[in-house]
Order: structure tokens, then sequence, then C-alpha cells
């Protein structure tokens, strides 16, 4: 057809995990120390998806119902001594879930990874979801 307008996908590349990592980064750079120091030797990796078994336990209907997720013994329920055998927390992102809801939203890239990072940091300190939702909008307020 004339006159239909094709863009030139060739220029257009999805941020990568690399990317999703290097903003994650930044944004763990940017807490305050005192809360960087309460998070321990938490690691955080990025994966394009959930595992099957992520999304089964947690009866997700899709890969791109879960932006994050937190796995590890949350600081409550650690009595601060390490068991053995214990893996170290680890903070995971999902690049392809991400990637959907930033292009459904107004938020930048970066505060998305922010808001899902911090998010799962308060999973680490034992907040429910419903806590967080709390917090939030009552800074909001």
């Amino acid at each position: 057809m004339t006159g239909e307008y094709r863009p030139d996908r060739s220029r257009f590349i999805a941020p990568s995990l690399d990317d999703i990592e290097a903003l994650a980064a930044e944004a763990y750079a940017q807490l305050p120390d005192a809360f960087r120091d309460l998070c321990g030797d938490i690691i955080v990796r990025v994966s394009d998806f959930p595992t099957e078994e992520v999304l089964k336990d947690l009866n997700a209907e899709t890969p791109f119902d879960l932006l994050g997720l937190f796995h590890g013994v949350g600081m409550v329920a650690d009595g601060g001594t390490p068991r053995t055998g214990q893996m170290p927390n680890m903070i995971w992102l999902y690049r392809r879930p991400i990637l959907d809801y930033w292009a459904e939203h107004e938020d930048t890239l970066g505060d998305i990874v922010a808001h899902v990072l911090i998010h799962e940091l308060g999973h680490h300190f034992g907040l429910s979801d419903e806590d967080m939702e709390q917090i939030e909008a009552e800074a909001s307020a």
C-alpha cells in the first residue's frame, strides 16, 4: 500500500540483560549507604523470564506476570547466622516482563527497574506486598 507508514525497525534494539543489570546496579548504588549495608551480600541477577518452576510455584498465568523475585531467607527469618549450605539471597529481575511493562507505561526504564529492585529488597527485609503497597500509598498521600 502506498502511504502506509513502515518504521525502520533495524534501528530499534531492546535493552539487553546487561543493560537491565547496569540499570539495577545504578539504582542500587543510589540507595542510602545504611540501607545498602543492611542488604549484606545480596546478589542481583537478570533473566529474560522466570523459570517454569517459579511460575508454577507462584500460580502465575503467564511469564509476563512477574517483573522480579526475591529468593532466599529474608532478614526477619534469617536469625542473623547463615545456615550451613544456605544459598545466598538473590533478587531476580525479569527483562522481558519489565520491557513489556515499560512499553505500556510512561515511566522511564530506569525508574521501573529501580522500583522492582526496591520492591524485591522489601521482601528481603520481610515486608509483604501489602506492607509495601501501604508504604507507597502513605508516601504519595
